[in-house]
């Protein structure tokens, strides 16, 4: 089988590192694989094969002829059977150079979020709609993320749908140490916007430290609003307790040096640090938004009432106090069973088969 993975921009974020491992486990089980990004970028991803940088530009991504000729290009000297758009502008890019060059091929759109909770307006839900309507597929992170774009979207019922969760990879880990003593320490991991909720983070801090004053917060992460989140942990007097690490392209080891990991998001799809943390055998707190409740229950985990701060506190205050050593063992079982890579890649692959299969019936 051929497959183009195309991905937004050459960066270390969620959706490009997922496509570079799903990409080299399907080569290694015979596949001929190759990515395209679309906005250049000084990342360096994990694809074993060379990514093609198409040079497109965010300014003109609505009219950018140029950019969807060359996708055209492309698509017929490689002739993919699977086109997988993976999120950013990548399914714009991807309909819009197949609108107006005419070129063959089957294009799957991976559902990593919740796509409505980002359309604010009727122009905003109609231009998606007319994308959606010109995809053969629908691959969602989580059973949240798929109820979600069929609520907006209905006429995907009519399309192939799957769920198919992240992934974690085996890596190699070093020793890392954090706050010594009687410290204990917290960890979120996230980009710095909105979605990730970092003002929520200071504010469960802030209460966590009434209860606890041995605790220090670790933030993993870069993005719009780190410099803002900054300022207010100077505001409060919080410099002393707080550090702030930048990007990271592996945080495992700082993962697992951590006594609890929290995350108290607004939006998400299915987060792959719950998994990381699970795999670590570190403790997890989060908001039950979008599909984090399909991977965290009571039995391996603490899920809050999203914006219930007070029972979020109480529950890492009781993980730090009492580490529950069951709950930590079911997680790590449930990940080595259900959610690392190699096992994703098949189910990838399952869903191309069924996707190929149905339009072979329709011919």
């Amino acid at each position: 089988m051929k497959i183009l993975q195309v991905i937004q921009r050459v960066q270390n974020r969620g959706a490009e590192t997922f496509a570079s491992q799903l990409s080299n486990h399907l080569i290694e089980y015979g596949h001929e694989v190759r990515m395209l990004a679309l906005f250049p970028g000084d990342a360096i991803l994990s694809f074993k094969g060379e990514i093609k940088v198409l040079g497109a530009s965010s300014r003109i991504r609505f009219i950018d002829i140029q950019a969807w000729k060359e996708i055209s290009e492309i698509v017929n000297s490689f002739n993919p059977d699977i086109i997988q758009a993976n999120a950013g502008d990548t399914l714009k890019y991807l309909i819009l150079s197949k609108k107006i060059f005419g070129w063959k091929g089957i294009i799957v759109s991976r559902n990593a979020s919740q796509i409505g909770k980002y359309l604010k307006g009727m122009f905003q839900k109609k231009f998606n709609g007319f994308l959606y309507r010109n995809v053969d597929a629908v691959a969602s992170v989580s059973r949240a993320s798929q109820q979600d774009i069929l609520y907006n979207f209905p006429f995907l019922e009519r399309t192939e749908l799957e769920v198919i969760p992240i992934g974690l990879e085996k890596k190699e880990l070093s020793d890392v140490s954090l706050e010594s003593g009687k410290t204990k320490n917290i960890i979120h991991v996230g980009g710095f916007t909105f979605e990730k909720n970092h003002q929520g983070v200071l504010n469960i801090f802030c209460r966590l430290l009434e209860k606890n004053s041995n605790v220090h917060l670790h933030l993993i992460g870069d993005g719009p609003l780190k410099n803002t989140i900054i300022q207010k942990v100077h505001e409060n007097g919080l410099t002393s307790k707080i550090t702030f690490y930048g990007f990271i392209s592996n945080p495992l080891p700082l993962i697992k040096a951590a006594d609890v990991l929290i995350l108290p998001s607004i939006i998400e799809g299915l987060p792959g640090v719950i998994l990381e943390a699970m795999f670590m055998e570190t403790p997890v707190v989060a908001y039950d938004v979008g599909g984090i409740s399909e991977i965290l229950n009571d039995g391996n985990g603490y899920l809050i009432d999203p914006g219930n701060e007070k029972e979020f506190v109480k529950a890492v205050d009781q993980s730090l106090r009492s580490p529950d050593h069951l709950m930590i063992k079911n997680a790590k079982e449930m990940v080595n069973r259900d959610y690392m890579n190699k096992k994703i890649a098949r189910d990838f692959l399952s869903f191309y088969e069924k996707i190929l299969g149905a339009k072979n019936c329709d011919k």
